[in-house]
């Protein structure tokens, strides 16, 4: 369905957000990239659906990131178990900072599923840092699209930092939700930038 032009009323307990869809054909030239000797990649061969819940929700709650964690435990499992869904932590000194999941579910391309590092690392570079290793793990299997999407309750130089590695925007929608606040899916006092209008 497509919306008319003009205002439209968000029901009070619920939030909306533009979504941008994005894309790329084919492996853009890494950026320049700053390092750390205390930056570490590792794979996550099968994670824990309480750790992985804890980790998404410390680096999204600001973001009020949701979806992984309105999902019942054998459904997140059996997500986080797929043999074509890889599951990364980023690491400064041995502490978890950053998420990278990568799903090869559908044949030939890969969704950027989740993306994203604490505030803590914000501004260091470890973004560029990460997304290089993203880029890289993606395009070393066979695929011939990698897409992901971000929304207006994503950080703000998210989409454009998107842009600069390389993906194109091809779609824009528009998405309804429960704010995740008020069923205890993210604290309360997440996303101070998003006014809570409880119903």
């Amino acid at each position: 369905m497509n919306l008319t032009a003009g205002y439209h009323g968000v029901p009070r307990g619920q939030l909306a957000a533009v979504v941008t869809c994005l894309e790329m054909s084919s492996p853009p030239g890494l950026r320049s990239e700053t390092s750390d000797p205390a930056w570490t990649l590792r794979r996550v061969e099968h994670p824990d659906p309480a750790w992985y819940r804890e980790l998404f929700r410390r680096i999204g709650a600001k973001w009020l990131w949701r979806s992984r964690l309105a999902l019942a435990r054998d459904e997140l499992s059996a997500i986080l178990e797929h043999p074509d869904n890889e599951v990364y932590v980023f690491a400064v000194g041995g502490r978890e900072e950053g998420l990278l999941e990568l799903d090869f579910r559908s044949a030939g391309e890969c969704e950027l599923a989740f993306f994203g590092i604490a505030q803590t690392v914000q501004g260091r570079g470890a973004g560029r840092w990460l997304m290089n290793r993203a880029l890289e793990r993606a395009w070393a299997r066979p695929i011939a699209r990698l897409w992901v999407h971000t929304c207006t309750l994503d950080h703000p130089a998210a989409l454009a930092f998107y842009q600069r590695s390389g993906f194109q925007a091809y779609a824009r929608q528009i998405e309804i939700m429960d704010d995740p606040r008020l069923s205890g899916l993210v604290p309360v006092d997440a996303a101070p930038q998003v006014p809570l209008i409880r119903p």
